[in-house]
């Protein structure tokens, strides 16, 4: 998940200092975004979309549409808006090679792993992360893996459920793994193979919201993500994920993101790779 570019709005209104604080508030208090005031232009032009969708003609109009909505539906619709999905398949690969180097051995004992994809975005990380332990073990991987993908983003996980990618976007992906995992849909795109979109289950949350609550796991990828948000509420998300991490489990961050400046008690194994103290118990699995 990443702020939007610039982009142009032709015929919105302007956004007004206090439009943009009343966003910015909705914006943090419902999903902990962190919208500091170099980004009034670019919320103008994102909302200014929305605007011209729903046909209304100021901010301050689209402010009161979500507010009184009670279903969350157009508070969904607006941060679909804020926020947009830069990501790509093998995304800062050093992490896949420590999960099939040093990860995925120190797991394979148990009878079931369980990782979760916690910003997802459109499913290029949870799809490499199948691909990644398919071609470490085939089988072991296709019994065993269960991968948990979320995101707060409908229109981001649509996409991730589809399964299908235009072929610019999978040029990141060795053509030998395009063959065995991906098969030609259409002239400019491929899609997942059913046998690898069964390793994934797709599922939209608001990581500021209650977590899915009995659910364990052994790996969590939270990448690129904590970026967006300040220090308190980087703090405060590391801590209720961690709690759903068995002991000995990995925590990944994105490598332009750090724990340094945030009390944790998961143990520093290289940059972005982080595990959480105590011995892994084999019997575990995951649930939720």
């Amino acid at each position: 998940m990443a702020f939007p570019s610039p982009t142009a709005v032709s015929a919105a209104p302007a956004l007004s200092q206090r439009e943009f604080e009343k966003f910015s508030r909705l914006a943090y208090e419902h999903f902990g975004l962190d919208l500091p005031g170099s980004k009034q232009g670019l919320v103008a032009a994102r909302l200014g979309k929305k605007l011209r969708e729903l046909g209304l003609k100021s901010f301050q109009h689209y402010y009161d549409y979500v507010q009184a909505d009670r279903t969350g539906a157009a508070l969904e619709g607006m941060v679909d808006y804020l926020t947009t999905n830069h990501t790509s398949f093998f995304r800062e690969p050093k992490h896949f090679e420590f999960l099939r180097e040093v990860i995925f051995p120190a797991l394979r004992s148990r009878p079931r792993i369980d990782i979760w994809s916690a910003a997802c975005s459109t499913g290029e990380e949870p799809y490499s992360i199948a691909m990644a332990l398919l071609e470490e073990s085939p089988y072991e991987a296709s019994v065993k893996l269960r991968i948990k993908a979320t995101d707060i983003s409908n229109r981001a996980l649509e996409k991730a459920r589809c399964g299908l990618y235009a072929d610019d976007r999978c040029q990141a992906i060795p053509q030998a793994m395009r063959q065995r995992y991906m098969v030609r849909s259409g002239p400019d795109g491929f899609r997942f193979r059913k046998e690898v979109q069964s390793l994934v289950e797709f599922e939209r949350l608001n990581l500021m919201a209650c977590l899915p609550a009995g659910y364990r796991c052994q790996v969590i990828f939270c990448r690129n993500i904590m970026i967006y948000f300040d220090r308190p509420t980087q703090q405060d998300l590391v801590e209720r994920l961690s709690a759903h991490l068995d002991d000995g489990g990995y925590f990944l961050i994105g490598h332009s993101e750090s724990l340094n400046s945030i009390r944790h008690t998961l143990e520093y194994l290289s940059p972005a790779t982080y595990r959480k103290p105590g011995p892994m118990r084999g019997s575990q699995i995951g649930r939720g």
